[in-house]
């Protein structure tokens, strides 16, 4: 697949009526489309102030000086870009599953690869984001970082974003807090960070709480995204089998009932519920995504009706 098919061009003219449903004001360094929470030179008003000696006297309101005697200037609001990170997560665990493409939907039993959809649904946010004039850095990641790309801006760089994402190959175990402990992981202004990943990681809740906090705390608006597949959300397995983890290669003898199937889908069930209470606590957006989908279902469907992305 080449990077301009990594994401269909049918699918790109719909992601160009969309813009992300960030609810911050932003303090950019260029002149984008989304408001921050400074002042500035947008055709949008704001307020008065007293006019001061130097001010521009292109901003002096003579209406309010006719009426009142007292000399002010109108202020306007500044349109800032935002900063968007993308971390889509590369370890052995997301290199699973899938089947091939049907006139390009995935099977609806097996799903697409995990990697591979959680590459394109980092790809459409960037799309979207570098459509609307933001700025947009991309990182790949398994227990520290194996790619990080610099920072991007306008709807030209869209192939140098796609090519980035294609091209990193799964890695070994995956774990977040490790990677973000590399020099550089954490971005430096304030923004929107998106996280791509199956979270499976071997990491208690305090630890997830900690490295949540500290995206929060360098300003960043997360979302966490959970990509998952079928066979993992809903296995179809039977009889004495040997699971053996992808990451660490360590191997479990497993006799698979309907009650073992039934408990491992309330363990799943604990787990997301546990997410989403680390997350809400920490003003954090948290959705789970199954590679069965079609990328129009999880777009329009699950990040739109989150509010994660506005049409």
């Amino acid at each position: 697949m080449s990077p301009a098919h990594l994401l269909p061009p049918e699918w790109m003219a719909l992601l160009d009526r969309l813009s992300l449903g960030s609810g911050k004001r932003v303090a950019g360094t260029l002149q984008g489309k989304r408001r921050s929470s400074r002042l500035g030179s947008s055709l949008e008003f704001a307020d008065y102030r007293s006019y001061a000696p130097g001010d521009d006297v292109r901003r002096f309101d003579w209406g309010v000086y006719s009426r009142t005697g007292k000399p002010f200037v109108r202020q306007f609001m500044d349109e800032q870009e935002l900063m968007v990170s993308l971390y889509v997560d590369c370890s052995a665990s997301m290199d699973f599953g899938g089947a091939p493409l049907l006139d390009g939907k995935p099977d609806r039993n097996h799903g697409e690869n995990k990697l591979l959809f959680a590459k394109r649904l980092a790809a459409s946010i960037g799309y979207i984001a570098l459509c609307s004039y933001e700025r947009v850095g991309a990182y790949c990641y398994s227990d520290r970082l194996e790619g990080r790309l610099p920072i991007l801006r306008g709807r030209a760089s869209a192939m140098r974003l796609f090519q980035f994402l294609q091209e990193m190959p799964p890695g070994a175990e995956g774990s977040l807090s490790s990677a973000l402990g590399d020099p550089g992981a954490v971005p430096r202004l304030s923004g929107m960070t998106w996280i791509f990943s199956d979270f499976w990681m071997d990491e208690d809740e305090s630890s997830i709480g900690s490295m949540l906090s500290r995206l929060a705390g360098a300003g960043q608006e997360v979302v966490l995204v959970q990509v998952l597949s079928p066979e993992e959300i809903h296995p179809e397995l039977s009889g004495d089998l040997r699971l053996v983890d992808s990451e660490s290669n360590t191997g479990k003898e497993v006799a698979i009932t309907g009650r073992v199937l039934q408990r491992y889908r309330e363990e799943l069930e604990h787990y997301q519920n546990k997410l989403r209470k680390i997350t809400s606590e920490r003003g954090i957006s948290y959705v789970a995504i199954s590679s069965d989908m079609t990328l129009q279902e999880a777009v329009f469907g699950v990040l739109a009706g989150s509010g994660l992305v506005r049409v």
